[in-house]
């Protein structure tokens, strides 16, 4: 059975991790969220979130929106290439209820590892 859990080694920690990733990514958007994607050499997804202040002002709703793409990289991480991905959030994303969230980051890793995969 695959471990779905989401330890250090899944996540983008520095600011070189995110800076590697900004440069000359392949991309998956929406309105509300961009994915940003690169490839890296450890063979598995690693995940890195911003949620800026300017879109959503209370740490309640970015925290809300951090959980739940967290929770749906966790379920769908052995589904994704070995890529180091960014996850921005865009205006717009605080009128999107747990549901629609969680259904169009699910859309964005399959589009994202797609191109990523070929």
């Amino acid at each position: 059975m695959a471990n779905h859990t989401f330890p250090r080694e899944l996540r983008l920690l520095t600011p070189e991790n995110f800076k590697r990733v900004f440069n000359e990514p392949v991309r998956a958007a929406s309105p509300q969220l961009t994915l940003l994607a690169k490839p890296n050499e450890l063979g598995h997804p690693r995940l890195g979130l911003t949620v800026p202040k300017k879109v959503l002002k209370r740490a309640v709703w970015r925290n809300r929106v951090k959980r739940l793409v967290r929770e749906s990289f966790r379920h769908k991480q052995h589904e994704l290439p070995a890529i180091d991905i960014v996850v921005i959030a865009k205006s717009g994303i605080g009128e999107l209820d747990n549901g629609e969230l969680s259904l169009l980051v699910t859309k964005l890793w399959r589009t994202l590892s797609r191109r990523c995969n070929g």
